[in-house]
Formats: C-alpha cells, structure tokens, sequence
C-alpha cells in the first residue's frame, strides 16, 4: 500500500486552476472583450492516467498545431505550452460572439520517481496531445548471502 501525504491546500489549488478560465471569461464579457475575441492566455485541459508500464498525459489542444506545441521536462516537472494563433478573418464574415480563446497556454505536472523521463514521447492529433511517459522497472529484490566470520 502505498501512503501519500495530504496537502489540504493543494486541493484548493486544484479548484482555482479548474475555474480560474472561468473567473477570466466573465471578466472580459464584463469589460465587453468577449464579444470582440478573447486574446488572454489560456489553459488548457489535461487528463493525467496510469498503467503498470507508462503515464499518459492527455491535454486538449483544439486547433493547435503540433509545431506550435512545445514539451520539456526539467528536474521532474514535464511541462507543455505553446501558442493558439487567432483565426484570420474573412471580409465577407461578420462575428458575432468569439468564445475561444487563443494565446499562449502552459501546464506543468510533477513526474513521479519512477519516471523514465529519457523516453518520453509526444503525439498530436485531432487536437488532442498525447505525452507517454514510461515508468523505469521495478529493481528486482536481490538476497546476498554475507560471509560470518
């Protein structure tokens, strides 16, 4: 059984990153930016799951391309971001509500110690990226036979 410390505050860490879009959203409609585009940053969603060999990270990245799409990992922390490039618009278009968002996004998760973070892989499609990341195996348990004297 594996025990894991309880971190009262960090669950209401959770609850600010779940809604703070949200808190964004009704600000700019407030200030009218929402009907003429939101350009502030974003964040993207992400589903975090576990099997015995890997983790894998799913992020929502709707209309990103995979070049604008950047994965790092620095002491343990993988971290994804990139930019979600405004729509070009037509003449012969009239908006009316804009509700994406576009901008510069990123999220970061501390990696596990078991993290194999030396194979590490990455795929984008329909708007979705996908991050892999292999678990390192288990050491076997060994007995060494000591020599009494």
């Amino acid at each position: 059984m594996t025990l894991i410390r309880w971190e009262p505050f960090r669950e209401l860490d959770d609850v600010f990153a779940r809604y703070s879009p949200f808190f964004g959203r009704l600000a700019a409609a407030r200030a009218g930016a929402a009907e003429e585009g939101a350009t502030e940053a974003w964040t993207p969603v992400a589903n975090i799951s576990e099997t015995e060999t890997d983790y894998l990270i799913k992020a929502e990245l709707p209309e990103v391309s995979k070049e604008d799409v950047k994965v790092t990992v620095d002491e343990n922390v993988i971290t994804i971001s990139g930019e979600r490039r405004k729509e070009a618009e037509h003449k012969d278009e009239k908006v009316y509500r804009v509700e994406s968002f576009y901008g510069r996004f990123s999220r970061s998760f501390r990696l596990p110690e078991d993290a194999d973070i030396n194979a590490i892989q990455a795929e984008s499609r329909n708007g979705v990226l996908k991050v892999r990341v292999p678990k390192t195996p288990a050491p076997k348990p060994r007995t060494v036979e000591v020599r009494v004297n």
